[in-house]
């Protein structure tokens, strides 16, 4: 089902290289003479972790034997040095100077090929020899790990790299020999099939990681078939899949998130308007997008609207249209499947809308941002206020809550909880959660609305709007909130420990106030009491009620601020 969906999603991409073709980031050249001396190495790193891509033949599959790619490669194969030498590194730079002398016998005389053969006659010693005295070398030892240390050539005077040249790209004779035709269990097509799979590495994997691999003696090797043979993937899927997760997982994908180690890329099946802005909101939604103007939440109400034309058919999609997102987490050798969705575009479209309901709460504000992306939820519960900073595989179930319309986790709201309590803050972004998490639990109390409910009799959403109450006496009076500082958290926990001494001090704050305003909080604070239980406020609430302690005391204070015409 995952490798049919990515082969699926190549075919329907316009934009992805043709079969042996790959997008590669080469963060760095070895600039010839055109008789094959090493002038200088160009450096090609265009940002923080980022290089240029070129357009290059794929790159090999490897495990133990050594196996070098078409004229481009990592410093062990192309110069024979490694930050982390085992030895073998004049084995690949061996490897390495026979690709290229293969690639001249195929291409006799070719200037760019000269060049680079020329430059392989000198020995391993006199290569790193000459590349030590150039500028960029200690800044390219310390970068060697890096996803972009790849090397390839460019030869003095041309524009493009020796890898990209369209008239060195048609090499059959370096192809590995594939097997004899099989069915391929993917696309049902007949066709030659591979023996190994592409490497596909995600953050944190080995570079041979594979989304598919067989171990030989574990299984997969009977009826003296190995590897691919006992489910036999044709050339033509392999590399159609592997090339659709490569590009959703290179650098600047709007198909791809991280949460913690975990690396989550989406996809539609088609390629409709209603397919393209699924993907481009869910990417915004998640608050991710680099053009915000550093505002993670200034797309949301456009991703709202888009998901509600699709949910309502505004904007038209086929019933069987799907929406896919898959989970990977590196794995020692291998990449491991951690999450998998398989939804029809309307019903995925129906599960965001239930989440922005569930979330939202009425903003007094004059900017009036109502809606919130899921970077800015986890962020709020964290002590640093980075959504980086959370607590291991919270992103990821909050995440997985909203894509399944699940209850959101507990741990988010215990950490919301937390959160309010240290800083006695209490933002649109926590009252939000702690709203939707209550609603999304199987009881029968009443569901939290998006504004002032008066007509809500919970003894912790009454004694939060009373709370809000006194406090605005307070503030009014004499310009501070030394109640919420000093006895919030105590409100919320035990209401009866408090709520005494705290009415009284608001009598003598009312004296202060005109008598329009004394009267007006006067029949308030006599409309909460008079719903609060006849034994008197509560000796504890649990946490549930704590919260919509804290959701009643929102929505009071919101209530100060709204016009009766917004209301």
């Amino acid at each position: 089902m995952i490798l049919k969906a990515l082969y699926d999603y190549y075919k329907r991409c316009d934009n992805l290289p043709a079969k042996g073709m790959e997008e590669k980031e080469i963060g760095f050249l070895l600039v010839l003479s055109p008789d094959g001396q090493f002038l200088r190495f160009e450096d090609c790193r265009t940002g923080k972790d980022r290089a240029r891509i070129y357009l290059v033949k794929k790159h090999v599959g490897r495990s133990s034997a050594a196996v070098a790619n078409y004229l481009y490669d990592n410093s062990a194969y192309v110069l024979g040095y490694s930050d982390k030498s085992n030895g073998k590194e004049q084995l690949y730079l061996d490897t390495f100077k026979a690709k290229v002398a293969s690639i001249a016998e195929v291409y006799p005389g070719h200037r760019d090929i000269t060049a680079i053969r020329n430059f392989y006659r000198h020995s391993r010693e006199k290569i790193l020899d000459l590349v030590s005295k150039d500028a960029l070398w200690e800044e390219i030892k310390k970068n060697l790990s890096k996803k972009y240390s790849t090397f390839s050539f460019r030869i003095e005077g041309d524009l493009k790299i020796v890898a990209e040249k369209r008239e060195l790209l048609q090499l059959e004779a370096c192809n590995d020999k594939a097997e004899a035709d099989g069915l391929c269990l993917v696309s049902g097509k007949h066709g030659p099939s591979v023996e190994i799979t592409t490497a596909t590495m995600i953050p944190g994997s080995q570079a041979i990681a594979k989304l598919v691999s067989f171990q030989v003696n574990s299984g997969y090797d009977s009826y003296g078939k190995t590897k691919c043979g006992n489910a036999p993937i044709s050339e033509e899927t392999e590399f159609a899949y592997t090339t659709a997760l490569n590009s959703m997982l290179q650098k600047g994908s709007r198909n791809k998130f991280m949460l913690g180690t975990r690396t989550f890329v989406f996809w539609a099946s088609n390629n409709n308007e209603a397919s393209v802005e699924t993907e481009e909101s869910l990417f915004d939604l998640l608050g991710f997008s680099e053009d915000t103007n550093d505002d993670p939440n200034a797309n949301i109400l456009k991703v709202k609207k888009v998901f509600e034309s699709i949910y309502s058919g505004t904007l038209k999609t086929a019933l069987d249209d799907k929406f896919y997102i898959l989970g990977l987490a590196p794995n020692s050798a291998r990449i491991a499947v951690v999450y998998w969705s398989d939804t029809t575009l309307k019903e995925f479209a129906g599960k965001i809308l239930k989440h922005f309901r569930d979330m939202e709460l009425h903003d007094a504000r004059k900017e009036k941002k109502p809606y919130m992306g899921i970077k800015e939820i986890i962020a709020s519960v964290t002590i640093g206020g980075k959504s980086s900073d959370a607590t291991p595989n919270l992103p990821e179930a909050v995440v997985k809550s909203i894509f399944q319309g699940l209850p959101y986790p507990q741990t988010l709201y215990s950490a919301c909880i937390r959160r309010i309590r240290a800083e006695q803050k209490l933002t649109l972004t926590r009252a939000a959660i702690i709203k939707a998490y209550l609603n999304r639990q199987s009881n029968n109390n009443k569901k939290i609305d998006i504004m002032l409910d008066k007509d809500n009799n919970n003894q912790g959403y009454l004694c939060g709007r009373l709370f809000a109450v006194l406090d605005k006496i307070q503030e009014d009076a004499n310009n501070i909130s030394s109640i919420r500082e000093r006895y919030m958290n105590a409100a919320s926990a035990t209401p009866s420990a408090v709520f005494a001494t705290i009415l009284n001090l608001s009598v003598h704050h009312s004296e202060k106030l005109d008598e329009g305003r004394r009267i007006y909080f006067e029949k308030l604070k006599q409309e909460i009491l008079d719903k609060v239980s006849a034994d008197g406020f509560p000796t504890h609430l649990d946490l549930q009620d704590q919260g919509r302690f804290f959701v009643g005391y929102y929505h009071q204070r919101q209530d100060f601020f709204t016009s009766k015409k917004e209301q």
